[in-house]
């Protein structure tokens, strides 16, 4: 790779890494105005609405039948409607930053039930240590042991939403990858199914009110244009123009872009123990992504230049997990 090349690369993965890690501290924004459901229905909307007309000026031909159409469905809640929703009620509580960090988890979650559900994936014993390491720079940065730690009810739900994104890459790697689908039309459909569902439940949250601000009216339009939208195709460029394990990159720049943005803009604290948690999750990822020499790993279709990954709905490739929101 020549040295533009190179540069030019690099910038695509730096831009996309600060769309991405942004997102926290738009959800947080939102948040001042929109209920957690309202935020994640009116992201996933206009992410929808983004990718189709992309999609439409692609020539792409939308996915069809009832089998495909279930399937997307199963993949929006896990992907799209569960998490989303579950990352706004996490940061009523929890700071942008380590709503960030845990959110950094999904490839640890990822590999840990791709063993659990018999995928065939052997650890190495590295891999193994990479997990341990990752979930222990998270409670560093929870401190449970402290008093005015970040452990509570915000922090496990974010938790919960890192693991719906894991559970979501194994599903559409079995049940969606290999169907010919056009990536950026199949992450339209599967947003425009998660605004259904999205829909469907809103009405039941008893809380339907917004409040018009403009911060919060602005970052849940760049939430979802954005973030969202623009994101996954920007994801879907790089993999096409640079390759899965350039785009895989990303995974590394977000907590660190998380935690910046929220103690510059929010004035969260960003201090030794945050710094020292994010460099040992980061290394936990490393570790983990490691892959056995004699086996087959979770992510090995993402590193055959003969296979293009599918993009998910988060703009993650499938089965490649990576961190994102």
């Amino acid at each position: 790779m020549g040295g533009a090349a190179r540069w030019g690369s690099l910038g695509r993965v730096a831009l996309l890494a600060a769309v991405w890690g942004s997102s926290f501290l738009w959800i947080k924004l939102a948040l001042r105005g929109f209920s957690p459901v309202e935020v994640a229905l009116v992201r996933v909307a206009l992410g929808a609405a983004v990718l189709l007309a992309i999609a439409g000026m692609r020539g792409a031909r939308m996915p069809r039948g009832l089998r495909t159409w279930t399937h997307l469905t199963v993949a929006a809640f896990f992907n799209n409607a569960l998490p989303y929703a579950l990352f706004a009620f996490g940061e009523q509580s929890v700071d942008s930053n380590i709503a960030g960090v845990i959110n950094a988890t999904t490839p640890l979650w990822t590999l840990l039930l791709a063993v659990l559900v018999g995928s065939g994936v052997r650890l190495s014993v590295g891999q193994v240590a990479g997990l341990f390491l990752g979930f222990a720079g998270v409670l560093v940065i929870l401190a449970p042991w402290r008093s005015a730690g970040a452990f509570g009810a915000g922090a496990a739900v974010i938790t919960v939403a890192a693991f719906c994104y894991a559970v979501s890459y194994l599903y559409i790697e079995r049940y969606l990858s290999g169907r010919g689908l056009d990536p950026i039309a199949m992450c339209g459909t599967q947003l425009l199914a998660a605004t259904g569902l999205l829909a469907l439940v809103l009405p039941f949250t008893g809380d339907v009110s917004v409040d018009p601000r403009p911060d919060a009216l602005a970052a849940v339009a760049v939430l979802g244009m954005i973030g969202t939208g623009i994101a996954i195709a920007l994801n879907f460029r790089l993999i096409v123009d640079d390759g899965a394990a350039v785009a895989s990159s990303v995974t590394y720049l977000l907590p660190p872009v998380s935690a910046l943005l929220g103690a510059v803009v929010l004035g969260e604290p960003f201090g030794l123990r945050m710094t020292a948690g994010i460099a040992v999750v980061l290394a936990g990822i490393a570790l983990s992504r490691r892959k056995p020499a004699a086996a087959p790993a979770v992510e090995a279709r993402g590193d055959d230049p003969g296979t293009l990954p599918t993009p998910t709905a988060t703009g993650r490739s499938a089965p490649r997990a990576r961190a994102g929101v």
